[in-house]
């Protein structure tokens, strides 16, 4: 005996105390399925006969399958559930959460509950208590159906019990296995010529009646195929023929409904377009007529596809009715949601539900003519008015790629203009002028491509929206953080602490053979966001009247605050970029790049006054009167103290000349070096596939050695001696004239090895910058033996869950994805950067 019910659903097991509930449920569901009355009045009581705790039991159940069907899991609830009030919570949870109800009813005879509650101890009660339980039932199962149970199964005896198989089956919207690719049609309104020559557009070719699509493509229509065009029957026929096929899947659109019921007699309005359709079938046979009523009658009110990924519907759909199944979930695929006002043309004034979607799923939709198509937090109306003089136009997904054909002629007259008055900015960036705390607060779980989730602490998270708020540019141009970069591992060569040698044995042991060795300027991280022209920034970031782009810091800052000064630089880059081909070539009008800006005293000059000058000064000056204070006094016991305070001496000088090599006044845009070393993204491509080679080498070809600066680069192979050895010698060379260091990256851009991603990029820092670093006597040998013992797995984690962040917040800006996503990764980078680790390394 089969009893299929859908999954999922709400399904209400119903019988007397004896009748074998709770021995059927554990037979045919998951024990995580099963919700159960005498389950929870153990819980709440520690005696799950306990009957004085039966409210709070219900009460922990109600709250149980609440959250069951609030995640679309099918529930099964093991209760008597023979009465209507003891429904009528679980049946209104279920309309809450658009679920379907079935009920499998246990009406077996009265003397074998009798039978098996004699044989439980904990069953000692009278057997009036059953005898009321089956006739509770019995009068229950008239007007199940009204209650809102739409799937009823009755088991009459404890063979039908024994023999019963449970079968699942899916919603009829839950297309999960379809996987692609599609190419969705927006409203067709009866345009057949529109829809043939768009379809041959697409690639697919009319053979005959067969209609062949290009590389197993499936054709997904947003329904509407009717009302006010010039061949509605036709439309239909083409549909019918491809969902018969299987090339094809369509969703009913609200005038089909209204078509629909028409056509089976029903009283209808015959306006907006009704009363073409039906003078065209009129021409048509009979049989066709019916076929088509029956066609669009079964069609399902939205489908998920992909596994997830996609969602059509007519005129949309929330996040949380995707995959599911009510009478209120039709009515917003097929109408939407209004405000309840009307607007100057006399039309409903549509919610904007997709400005408030976080769902997952990307949603495609029609219904609501639109001059072009808009994506607004991963949904879009493609619906662009082809019966009103506009076009036809449809998706290829996963493409993202939009194909229209233009109206033949206007076929109606919309009482709303199909081109309203032109607005500054699309309706997403619109939407991205709200950051919403809730995006970016709290503790949060974030996908990557390169690590699965990355955990950002709540305590993080405040401090970086504490920091976005108070100091960021404006959020719209940061779309992309650098990540924190590791040292090399400690070195034992005599009088370093860093050392090439280490930095090439990491990415030996790791697998990696080659890598790119890139000095490291003494300037400040800068990520550049550059446009060709002030309308890129307005169209691509959304933003107006703040130039071509901006300079921010590791941190989201305004590199510059002389914003002509910025603007002048930025100028320079797009003029670099202009005469090396690289808009033509990249097929771009903006790009972020990643760069150092120099001198570190342009950005570094209150740091300098208020912490290194200071040092370098007193320490000079307290070791000069020190040394002055000795020489006046001849004595054996203060020989050794005269030459440690002039070691002393030499270091306070060292490290004052250190710091000095990177800072000069800059007095003109002539004064600074801009030197980038990543493209990191340009339109629709991250570059996060290139090895490092190509980045160097096409930066290098705008950059003059001026103000722009093309960063010194060699390739080693790190299982060659030889070549090991050449990078040895080009860091010492490097640092030997008072150069910072160098930071070594594998080949690619991203490389992974035995156990994983590996470290994107390891610094290797001169012997005297370190003295910046860790101060003017770090060398001496004591010093050196205690810094040693640094640690640096936080370092290198943080490392790389910045790195995947960073990588991830491109991808998504790329995808162009709302701004709230990108921002999602680059808030986890700002916030990981509060993580408590050694500022030194």
């Amino acid at each position: 005996m089969t009893l299929e019910i859908p999954s999922p659903s709400l399904v209400l097991l119903m019988g007397p105390s004896g009748c074998g509930k709770s021995t059927f449920a554990r037979r045919h569901f998951l024990a995580t399925e099963i919700v159960s009355s005498d389950l929870c009045r153990g819980v709440v009581s520690d005696d799950e006969n306990d009957q004085s705790s039966t409210d709070d039991a219900f009460e922990l159940l109600h709250f149980i399958v609440r959250k069951r069907l609030q995640a679309n899991r099918l529930t099964v609830v093991d209760a008597t559930n023979v009465q209507e009030m003891a429904r009528k919570k679980l049946i209104s949870l279920a309309r809450e959460f658009h679920t379907q109800v079935a009920a499998i009813a246990f009406m077996l005879p009265e003397d074998v509950c009798h039978e098996r509650n004699a044989s439980r101890p904990d069953r000692q009660f009278g057997n009036h208590v059953v005898r009321n339980q089956l006739r509770d039932l019995r009068r229950s199962l008239g007007h199940l159906r009204k209650e809102g149970v739409g799937e009823m199964h009755v088991l009459r005896s404890v063979e039908e019990v024994e023999a019963a198989e449970i079968v699942r089956r899916r919603l009829w919207t839950d297309r999960r296995d379809l996987t692609g690719p599609f190419d969705i049609i927006g409203d067709v309104h009866g345009c057949y010529d529109e829809l043939v020559e768009l379809m041959q557009k697409l690639g697919y070719r009319f053979e005959g009646k067969q209609i062949v699509p290009p590389d197993g493509r499936t054709a997904i229509f947003l329904g509407d195929l009717v009302d006010r065009g010039p061949n509605s029957p036709d439309v239909i026929r083409l549909v019918m023929r491809m969902v018969a096929d299987g090339t094809g899947i369509c969703v009913p659109g609200n005038h089909d409904v209204k078509l629909v019921r028409k056509l089976g007699g029903r009283d209808v309005q015959i306006a907006h377009g009704l009363a073409e359709t039906l003078e065209q079938l009129e021409k048509e046979p009979p049989e066709f007529v019916e076929q088509a009523r029956r066609f669009l009658d079964k069609l399902v009110s939205h489908f998920v596809l992909d596994g997830g990924k996609l969602v059509v519907a007519h005129a949309g759909l929330k996040e949380e009715m995707q995959g599911r199944a009510s009478a209120r979930v039709r009515d917003f695929c097929l109408y939407g949601e209004t405000t309840g006002e009307i607007d100057e043309y006399g039309l409903p004034v549509r919610y904007p539900w997709a400005n408030e979607y976080r769902g997952r799923a990307m949603v495609v939709y029609g219904h609501t003519p639109v001059p072009e198509p808009e994506w607004v937090n991963n949904t879009v109306d493609i619906d662009t008015g082809c019966v009103f003089g506009g076009r036809l136009t449809a998706l290829r997904y996963p493409e993202r790629d939009f194909v229209s054909v233009a109206a033949r002629r206007e076929y109606a007259v919309s009482k709303k203009p199909l081109i309203p008055a032109p607005t500054p900015l699309s309706a997403q960036h619109v939407v991205d002028d709200v950051l919403d705390l809730e995006d970016v607060s709290g503790k949060r779980l974030i996908d990557t491509r390169l690590r699965n989730k990355v955990t950002i602490r709540e305590e993080n998270a405040t401090a970086a929206l504490e920091t976005m708020s108070r100091f960021a540019a404006n959020p719209k141009w940061v779309v992309y953080l650098p990540p924190t970069m590791s040292p090399s591992e400690t070195s034992n060569e005599e009088g370093y602490l860093e050392h090439p040698r280490e930095a090439f044995a990491y990415f030996a042991r790791e697998g990696i053979p080659t890598v790119i060795c890139q000095e490291k300027h003494m300037g400040s991280r800068a990520v550049v966001v550059v446009c060709r022209t002030e309308e890129v920034a307005r169209q691509r970031f959304g933003v107006i009247g703040e130039g071509i782009g901006t300079i921010l810091t590791r941190t989201g800052r305004r590199f510059f605050e002389d914003s002509e000064l910025e603007q002048a630089l930025l100028a320079r880059v797009v003029e670099g970029m202009e005469s090396a081909g690289l808009w033509r070539e990249l097929n771009t009008e903006w790009a972020v790049l990643d760069a150092e800006l120099m001198p570190w005293s342009a950005k570094a000059q209150e740091l300098i006054k208020r912490q290194y000058a200071p040092v370098g000064t007193s320490a000079k000056h307290s070791t000069q009167a020190a040394l002055g204070a000795l020489a006046t006094v001849e004595h054996p016991d203060l020989v050794a103290l005269r030459e440690k305070i002039a070691r002393r001496a030499d270091a306070a000088v060292l490290y004052t000349e250190s710091y000095r090599r990177y800072c000069w006044s800059v007095s003109s845009l002539d004064d600074f070096r801009l030197a980038p070393f990543h493209i990191l993204a340009t339109e629709g491509a991250a570059h996060v596939d290139k090895p490092h080679t190509w980045h160097m080498e096409t930066l290098a070809r705008f950059c003059d050695q001026g103000l722009l600066y093309a960063t010194p680069s060699l390739q080693v192979n790190v299982d060659e001696p030889e070549s090991v050895a050449a990078g040895i010698a080009w860091w010492e060379e490097m640092t030997g004239k008072g150069g910072e260091g160098m930071v070594v990256k594998p080949l690619d851009f991203i490389a992974h090895g035995p156990k994983g991603l590996v470290q994107p990029a390891v610094k290797c820092r001169g012997r005297e910058y370190l003295r910046i670093i860790y101060g003017p006597e770090y060398t001496h040998p004591e010093n050196l033996a205690r810094l040693r013992k640094r640690g640096l797995s936080i370092k290198r984690g943080l490392a790389l869950r910045e790195f995947a962040l960073g990588v991830e917040a491109l991808e998504r800006f790329v995808r162009r994805e709302p701004l709230r996503k990108v921002h999602e990764c680059v808030f986890g980078v700002l916030a990981l950067e509060s993580e408590p680790v050694d500022p030194r390394l």
